[in-house]
């Protein structure tokens, strides 16, 4: 037997506590099972189980082994999976979820593109600036941008975008331009929900204090708030696809670019299980490629 069926046999065994009831999920003999696990035990020169008559349990060794063998062979899951997936067309339905401005601008085109290639694939858009449970709600993909949460998703970066500060050229001969944070003081500013909103201009350690205005105004769209802006009602903080139309049509100007934080990471999630679906892997390879074309990844 060879290693990754060694590998099998340890996980069975582990979650089914007893060799006998391994052996059966896995469709072998007890003895089969038996001796996997003990070459493996050999090979690593620990004991993965106390065996006794009644019961069987994890060593601290095997405890410890456990969690990295699951992950192991879900990654050969996953890469066979991709393999035989890129043998059949996408077909059935693709369902994606994603921020509503970015899912409007590179998400939808990607899928309706998808869509004209592929006459057996459906899709289904949830356009919602919130985190979207992705395996209570049988999503199949869901763009993130922003940090990610540890979790046992898979995730695919496919680039990253900018925060900057913006704001009209009307409000900026009225106001003068900011050079540096500590000219965010004698500025007003529009704030929204969370990154994807509109967050506050101001650096998180001075928020709220009195060195500084209270917002002039609190949206809850993005499209709100780069409205605002463009009427003249203050600074926005906002990301890079978020602003790009106005930027270019000169709407809006960026202000203390020499003061951005660090790229903000856009990635793909999607639940490993989802890997044999021929729908997700090109729709993930469509955007990357949206990506690169794009400029952004």
């Amino acid at each position: 037997m060879d290693r990754f069926e060694a590998l099998r046999a340890f996980v069975a065994v582990a979650d089914r506590r007893g060799f006998a009831a391994a052996a059966r999920a896995l469709n072998l003999s007890p003895p089969a099972v038996t001796r996997a696990v003990a070459g493996l035990e050999r090979h690593l020169g620990a004991t993965l189980f106390h065996r006794s008559t009644r019961a069987v349990s994890l060593t601290d060794e095997g405890a410890a082994f456990l969690e990295r063998a699951r992950r192991v062979l879900a990654d050969l899951n996953e890469a066979e999976q991709l393999v035989i997936g890129r043998k059949t067309a996408p077909s059935g339905q693709l369902y994606v979820t994603a921020p509503v401005m970015f899912g409007r601008m590179y998400v939808l085109p990607t899928i309706t593109a998808l869509l004209e290639q592929h006459d057996g694939l459906t899709a289904r858009m949830m356009l919602v600036d919130r985190n979207v449970r992705i395996v209570e709600e049988g999503i199949d993909v869901a763009v993130r941008i922003g940090p990610l949460a540890d979790s046992t998703l898979r995730a695919v970066p496919i680039g990253t975008v900018e925060l900057m500060v913006v704001a009209s050229p009307d409000y900026l001969a009225r106001h003068g331009v900011p050079t540096s944070l500590t000219d965010l003081k004698d500025h007003h500013y529009i704030t929204g929900n969370g990154l994807r909103m509109g967050g506050a201009v101001l650096p998180p350690e001075t928020r709220g204090t009195t060195s500084h205005r209270p917002p002039r105004l609190v949206v809850n769209t993005i499209d709100s708030t780069i409205a605002a802006a463009e009427a003249g009602m203050g600074l926005a903080n906002v990301l890079s696809y978020q602003s790009f139309e106005a930027i270019t049509a000169g709407r809006l100007v960026r202000v203390l670019a020499n003061e951005s934080p660090p790229p903000v990471p856009v990635n793909l999630l999607y639940d490993a299980g989802r890997a044999a679906m021929p729908a997700v892997r090109a729709f993930i390879d469509a955007m990357r490629e949206r990506a690169h074309k794009g400029g952004w990844d």
